[in-house]
C-alpha cells in the first residue's frame, strides 16, 4: 500500500508540504518510548470537500468505553497482525480498516497521500501514526457499532480556523491544551493536538485567544 499525492486538489497541498516536513517534538512532547513499548496504533485524518468546502471526518466515542469515552476522535485504533508491518505500511491498512469498521467508510474512494510522526497517548500507551487522507470519492459513513461510537460527523475546515471556535483546555490534572467548540461538541485532547498543529503548520491558523479557558470535569 502506497502513498500518493497525484491528483490531490491544490488546497490540500500545504497540509501534503507539511507532512513531509515537521518534526515529532513540532506535533507534541509525548513521544513513543525509546524501548519499543506502547501499543501500535494508527488513526485516519480523512480530508473531504462538503457543501462549505474542506472538511475533516470525526467521530464521537460511545460513553460507556473504558479509555477516552464520548471524545470526539479521528476513526482508528490498534494494528492488528494482518495489517503487516507496524514500520511500513501496516498503519496505513490499520487507519483505514478502522475506519472501515467504526464508520462504515468505503476504503477505495480514499487517497493515502501522507503520514505524519508517530505520536504517543501516555493514559492509554498507544503509539499512533496519523495517516492523511483525500476523501477522492465520498461515501455515505454513520454509526456501525453503538457500543463502540455514539456518532460520525464532518466539520468544515473553516469553523476549526474560526477564533470563535477556538479555546484552551484545562484538565483536572492542571494540563492545558488547545480544543475546538464545533458541532455541537468539544474537540481537545489528542484529536486537537493534532489539529492545531496541522493547521499551525498548512498556514491555515488564525489568531485566536489563549486566555479563554474550557475547565474539563472530573469524568475526562
Amino acid at each position: 500500500m502506497a502513498l500518493s499525492k497525484e491528483g490531490l486538489p491544490e488546497w490540500l497541498d500545504p497540509v501534503a508540504r507539511a507532512a513531509e516536513t515537521v518534526q515529532p517534538l513540532q506535533l507534541s512532547r509525548f513521544l513513543p518510548p525509546e524501548n519499543g513499548a506502547g501499543r501500535q496504533s494508527a488513526v485516519l485524518i480523512l480530508f473531504g470537500e462538503g457543501e462549505q468546502g474542506p472538511e475533516l471526518l470525526l467521530m464521537e466515542r460511545a460513553g460507556s468505553l473504558r479509555s477516552h469515552a464520548g471524545q470526539p476522535s479521528f476513526p482508528g485504533g490498534a494494528l492488528d497482525p494482518e495489517d503487516g508491518d507496524p514500520k511500513a505500511d501496516g498503519p496505513l491498512r490499520a487507519a483505514l480498516r478502522e475506519a472501515e469498521e467504526e464508520t462504515g467508510l468505503d476504503p477505495a474512494g480514499v487517497q493515502l497521500f501522507g503520514a505524519l510522526p508517530r505520536l504517543y497517548i501516555p493514559v492509554s500507551e498507544f503509539v499512533v501514526t496519523p495517516v492523511l487522507g483525500w476523501w477522492r470519492v465520498p461515501s455515505p459513513v454513520g454509526v456501525v457499532d453503538p457500543n463502540e461510537t455514539a456518532r460520525v460527523f464532518t466539520v468544515p475546515v473553516a469553523d476549526l480556523t474560526n477564533p470563535a471556535n477556538r479555546a484552551t483546555t484545562v484538565h483536572p490534572s492542571g494540563h492545558q491544551g488547545p480544543a475546538f467548540l464545533v458541532e455541537s461538541t468539544l474537540v481537545w485532547g489528542f484529536t486537537a493536538g493534532v489539529i492545531d498543529r496541522l493547521l499551525h503548520y498548512a498556514g491555515w491558523e488564525r489568531s485566536w485567544d489563549r486566555e479563554k479557558l474550557v475547565p474539563l470535569d472530573w469524568r475526562s
